[in-house]
């Protein structure tokens, strides 16, 4: 069990100033059975009225808006979260389970393609040859490995309008691209999949105390008799480093920070994450 701070600020800088925002953060983590949410809030300057709720996919959703002119806006989001491992379900299901029709009916948001993740014969064809070989809990390890191997992690590579085909036609990519060509994959197999959006500290030997610049992180979720982990950009399942924050079908559904304005366009976007181990 590790116990993390995380303090994760956007800083927003417009041309000129802005008479009207509308903006939702995704930037609170989730509590489940492998993660316990001791302390959240998220905080802006200038200040505003927020209020919270929970999307339809169960991220919790801070919404604020500003009607007074500004030209700056910073957003500061800080949580401390106790973390445990991941583990595989229990009982796994068999490729007959996935195909029974109260499967398909339940998921099928999962098992749809979307903009970032769409359907692809070619990708497919690799599923049909893991599927063959291997049970459903497998057949995830052996996606991710597969898409591990297509991909060269390159930071900067990809914009985050890229699909996961556009990455893998690049052969290189970030962990957004990762999650999104494993999903491709994992969906065109039958198994229900999602994305997860949260934090990675790099450290499996952190010491208490010490303050590193950390990075937001995405991996895939996927379900064979039930939800579990899996990170396909270091081909391997989660442990007590990974915070998770959203989940959804791809990444347009857990976009750490969404907004409308009016004014003039163009902003520069700073973005700042820090994670602390606690205990």
């Amino acid at each position: 069990m590790w116990r993390m701070r995380v303090i994760h600020a956007t800083g927003y800088a417009y041309k000129s100033p802005v008479t009207a925002s509308y903006n939702e953060a995704r930037l609170t983590p989730r509590s489940d059975s492998r993660q316990n949410v001791i302390l959240n809030r998220v905080e802006t300057v200038p200040a505003t009225r927020s209020y919270r709720y929970v999307d339809y996919w169960g991220t919790a959703v801070t919404a604020f808006d500003l009607h007074a002119p500004h030209t700056e806006l910073e957003v500061t989001a800080s949580s401390v979260v106790e973390t445990d491992r991941g583990e595989a379900p229990a009982e796994p299901v068999t490729w007959e389970d996935l195909q029974s029709a109260a499967v398909i009916d339940r998921f099928d948001e999962y098992l749809t393609p979307t903009e970032f993740t769409p359907a692809s014969r070619r990708v497919a064809r690799v599923g049909q040859r893991i599927a063959k070989y291997h049970e459903p809990l497998e057949a995830v390890v052996e996606a991710a490995k597969w898409v591990h191997g297509e991909l060269a992690y390159v930071p900067g590579t990809t914009g985050v309008h890229s699909s996961g085909l556009d990455a893998h036609r690049e052969g290189k990519g970030v962990c957004q691209d990762f999650a999104h060509l494993t999903l491709i994959l994992l969906r065109s197999m039958g198994i229900p999949a999602r994305y997860v959006s949260g934090y990675l500290h790099p450290k499996a030997k952190a010491k208490v105390g010490d303050t590193i610049d950390g990075q937001s992180h995405a991996w895939i979720q996927a379900w064979t008799g039930g939800w579990w982990h899996y990170d396909p950009t270091n081909d391997k399942e989660i442990t007590e480093q990974y915070i998770s924050v959203g989940v959804g079908r791809d990444y347009a559904d857990v976009t750490p920070l969404k907004g409308i304005y009016s004014g003039e366009g163009s902003t520069d976007l700073d973005v700042v994450v820090e994670i602390t181990r606690l205990a």
